[in-house]
């Protein structure tokens, strides 16, 4: 049974430590150009992002291409280096690891990627993809016993052992992500970041993808980071949702709270978008004015006031800081000072 999406795991209202705190996560990437290679500006991808994960938890980071949710997936597994920040996994410290130190830990958190046509290796078998991760953490002594774990991965997600002698191109899109999900359960880790992981995939299969990783979510007691543009497949499956624009996080709140009661102008216009079948449901179209301003060049004050329709001078002057506009509810808008 998969877990019920009305409960609170925030580890703000539960009191127990989170397991895995992101804190003041900055990411900038230098652009470099000339015959010289010399720095000629920076990419602003993440500028001050920090949230907490509770154990068996779905965290969604939403909000449009580039806004830089993919970027803080990347930092939390390590795979590019932060500039400033920390990040903490079970109160140790990550970030700062490397080579020894760092494989217990990066042991302990997977990834399911976007494309289930391009994140497997076309050249290897089924069985060899998902044993890469057993392999590598030493997580079976043998060759049968890691055969044997590979079937019991495969069938924990829907498939049969008779699909490890197979090819990647010999499965549907649902399938291959079936298998990427096998090959991220395959360390045993506690937390799985899933960055668009249903996004390419058509709208019946992606039900069947999102109900399974409830389902081992209840069963392991995972925690989850679901990076998606889509609001509507992140409505059915998760416990908060941290809304990000232009490298910022701008609001976090329990699903329910998002959904009914957004705080913020850019929430409110993103789920003005959201297609609904039952007319009482369906929101007013908010069609923002403008472009998502460059992240080489920011504007000043609060990051989506170029295309607010409610901004007014103080905007331009100062960054807004997430405030607590309800339980567990936090929104950075200079409008809900008073709130």
């Amino acid at each position: 049974m998969a877990p019920s999406l009305e409960r609170s795991t925030a580890a703000a209202t539960t009191g127990e430590a989170p397991l895995v705190s992101v804190d003041g996560l900055v990411k900038h990437f230098p652009i470099h150009g000339g015959l010289l290679g010399r720095t000629k500006g920076t990419v602003q991808a993440v500028n001050d992002v920090s949230f907490d994960l509770a154990r068996g938890e779905t965290l969604s980071l939403v909000g449009e291409s580039g806004c830089g949710k993919s970027t803080v997936g990347k930092c939390l597994l390590g795979l590019t280096p932060l500039t400033a920040g920390e990040i903490r996994l079970d109160g140790v410290r990550i970030d700062t690891l490397a080579g020894r130190a760092l494989k217990p830990m990066r042991r302990r958190m997977s990834t399911v990627f976007q494309d289930p046509f391009s994140s497997l290796n076309p050249r290897m078998r089924v069985k060899e993809i998902v044993a890469e991760p057993i392999r590598a953490h030493g997580l079976a002594r043998t060759a049968a016993a890691r055969e044997a774990r590979v079937g019991d991965l495969l069938e924990r997600v829907g498939l049969s052992r008779a699909a490890m002698g197979r090819m990647p191109h010999q499965f549907s899109g649902g399938q291959r992500q079936r298998i990427g999900i096998a090959r991220a359960l395959a360390s045993e880790p506690d937390v799985i970041v899933c960055d668009e992981a249903v996004s390419a995939l058509d709208v019946s299969v992606q039900a069947q993808i999102i109900n399974l990783m409830m389902d081992l979510q209840a069963e392991l007691g995972l925690s989850l980071l679901f990076i998606s543009h889509d609001l509507a497949v992140v409505e059915h499956m998760t416990h908060r949702v941290a809304v990000m624009y232009l490298g910022r996080i701008v609001e976090v709140a329990p699903r329910r709270a998002i959904f009914a009661g957004p705080k913020h102008p850019y929430t409110e216009a993103l789920l003005s978008a959201v297609p609904m079948v039952e007319p009482e449901k369906r929101r007013e179209r908010i069609v923002l004015s403008g472009d998502v301003p460059s992240p080489i060049a920011p504007p000043s004050g609060c990051v989506f006031r170029t295309r607010c329709p409610h901004a007014f001078d103080r905007c331009a002057a100062e960054v807004p800081p997430l405030r607590p506009v309800g339980a567990g509810h936090h929104a950075a808008c200079h409008l809900n000072e008073t709130a």
